[in-house]
């Protein structure tokens, strides 16, 4: 037997086990703290993975621990700490750093932090076995490679196929893209790009111009590009951006132009570049940037390599709306991006990458709720603590034990109820997936409003996202090419006879939508709840958001669900197999 953890201890820290190949768990920090992007050692997940050793897998030697990066900053990144980073950034203090780095000094330094990264790592549990140590962007492309549906690897899984791996971030080991090509098991770099070039970063600094958090609110940006697409001014802010980046000779990367400052020194550069804009124009403009840069670079190395088939990963492919014109590109045969590619799969992919050099059959990835499980008895032991403390009467549960929550659920969501729904085991990573939800009918706007008014806060111009069921996905929009979308990657152009029927689950500007498409193989409870609904009102998608309050993680356990139930306006959930109401 064959053990890997993986820890990833910077930004949004995580860990990750794999058995035999095979991923047994894997889980945020942020979902134990309750803090957003928890960083720094990931205390409560090492615990986690060692008591499941212990229960599962004991006697077996100590585990192989695969630290993803060895120049991430350490220790938390949190909100207050990222925007003083970004307020400082400056041409003068951008040379003193990369003097520094490349010193005797920054040598010193280094060895002194690794030090206390394996204090840090052996204070949480990590102090024996074997530390093997993963560039940041090698954990990106092994997370993409080995779990894609190509990249098997060990004697049980040798595969011809050759395969492009993409990453692409602000920044992970002084680097922020690569190009790798993955075949017969084996991943080789061909091109890379400095993180002093990173369109990543001018992503983020683009967030931080508009008021927002970079490193967090990216997405936020996405989400109102489109009110700005077709404008002049979008136009114009697009091409000043991409002005400022040339391809290299072999077309797999890109620089800076001269006179351009490192990323990490351009806050000021770039405001003056924005000044003047409208911020609708400005993040249109980002958005158009980032896809060109992208499509431009894929097409590119595609014809230079005359691979078809692309793995992604990296935090700049959590942007769905440029992997749908990835997606759309001649060029491109078929596309696989690893869900939630931020730096929280870092773990993943560091344990993928060690697994395989020690030739390990990885499996493709399916189903991915490797949390914890919700069970019945957790689920009314935190409703009956909750329910004393609670002397307000709006506040006051009423719940019991329903055989068919499933059915129950469904025929709530039909009367235009909305349901938050806490059952099974956690999926992992940014994107709800059934199993940590909030609920509504996907043709109600009105739940949009009521979901934004009273339990989400969300920006007025964020949409909401569809769960479909993946045998109907084709009724309500059109994909480029034959890709399955399980975890909310790809963003898709809903058909226009069928937009009705999304009204509160796509964006109302574009009419794009995310879909999570629901498989019996991947969750038979969610799958057979989407049936039911079908069955009563003919639509098989049901809107499906994050079941959290904006600022916070995505619940994890049972009494999460209750604490984010009574302080937000929900008023029904379904909390494993009991129906949970507030008192009238």
């Amino acid at each position: 037997m064959s053990v890997v953890l993986g820890v990833h201890d910077g930004h949004n820290a995580s860990v990750a086990l794999l058995r035999d190949g095979r991923i047994e768990l894997a889980l945020q920090e942020e979902r134990l703290t309750r803090v957003k992007n928890q960083g720094d050692a990931p205390g409560g997940g090492v615990r986690a993975a060692l008591e499941l050793i212990d229960r599962n897998y004991a006697p077996v030697a100590a585990p192989v621990v695969a630290l993803n990066g060895h120049y991430m900053n350490y220790g938390q990144w949190q909100r207050g700490t990222i925007l003083r980073d970004y307020a400082r950034c400056s041409r003068l203090g951008s040379r003193l750093k990369q003097t520094f780095k490349t010193s005797a000094v920054d040598r010193a330094y280094q060895r002194r932090r690794a030090a206390e990264r394996a204090g840090h790592l052996s204070a949480i549990g990590l102090s024996g076995g074997q530390l093997a140590p993963v560039e940041h962007h090698q954990a990106h492309a092994a997370a993409a490679y080995y779990t894609s549906p190509w990249g098997r690897t060990g004697p049980r899984g040798n595969t011809p196929d050759r395969v492009l791996v993409f990453t692409c971030d602000g920044s992970g080991d002084r680097l922020s893209a690569t190009v790798s090509v993955g075949e017969a098991g084996k991943l080789t770099r061909i091109a890379q790009v400095s993180e002093h070039d990173s369109i990543g970063r001018v992503y983020a600094l683009v967030t931080r111009w508009l008021g927002m958090c970079p490193m967090e609110h990216e997405y936020k940006v996405m989400g109102l590009a489109p009110y700005g697409a077709n404008s002049r001014g979008s136009a114009e802010v697009a091409r000043s951006l991409e002005a400022l980046f040339e391809c290299t000779a072999d077309g797999l990367g890109w620089r800076r132009r001269k006179g351009v400052p490192s990323l990490y020194a351009a806050c000021e550069f770039l405001g003056r570049l924005l000044a003047g804009q409208r911020f609708d124009w400005v993040a249109a403009g980002a958005q158009r940037f980032v896809e060109k840069m992208l499509t431009r670079w894929v097409a590119s190395a595609v014809r230079e390599t005359g691979i078809g088939r692309i793995a992604c990963s990296g935090g700049v492919f959590m942007n769905v709306k440029a992997n749908l014109a990835i997606l759309e590109l001649p060029e491109v045969e078929s596309m696989y991006v690893f869900p939630s590619c931020g730096d929280e799969s870092n773990s993943i992919g560091a344990a993928c990458f060690e697994a395989a050099r020690r030739g390990e059959t990885i499996e493709p990835l399916g189903a991915i709720y490797y949390g914890d499980p919700i069970t019945d008895t957790e689920a009314e032991q935190a409703l009956e603590e909750a329910a004393p403390r609670n002397a307000s009467p709006r506040a006051r549960l009423r719940f019991h034990w329903i055989p068919d929550i499933e059915k129950k659920v469904a025929c709530e969501l039909a009367q235009g109820r909305i349901v938050a729904r806490a059952k099974g085991a956690a999926e992992f990573g940014a994107r709800a997936l059934g199993n940590r939800s909030i609920l509504a009918r996907a043709d109600s706007t009105a739940a949009v409003r009521t979901m934004n008014q009273v339990i989400k806060n969300r920006d007025f111009w964020m949409p909401f996202a569809p769960a479909v069921l993946a045998e109907c996905a084709s009724r309500y929009y059109e994909k480029p090419k034959a890709v399955d979308s399980p975890y909310m990657m790809f963003a898709f152009r809903t058909r226009p006879e069928r937009r009705a029927a999304l009204d509160g689950a796509q964006h109302p500007h574009d009419f794009t939508t995310r879909p999570q498409e629901v498989r019996a193989e991947h969750n038979p409870a969610f799958h057979r709840l989407l049936e039911e609904y079908e069955s009563i009102t003919g639509e098989a998608a049901v809107l499906n958001t994050s079941f959290n309050l904006h600022g916070e993680p995505i619940v994890y356990r049972a009494w999460d669900a209750v604490d984010v139930f009574l302080r937000s306006g929900l008023e029904h959930m379904a909390l494993a197999n009991w129906w949970v109401e507030k008192a009238a």
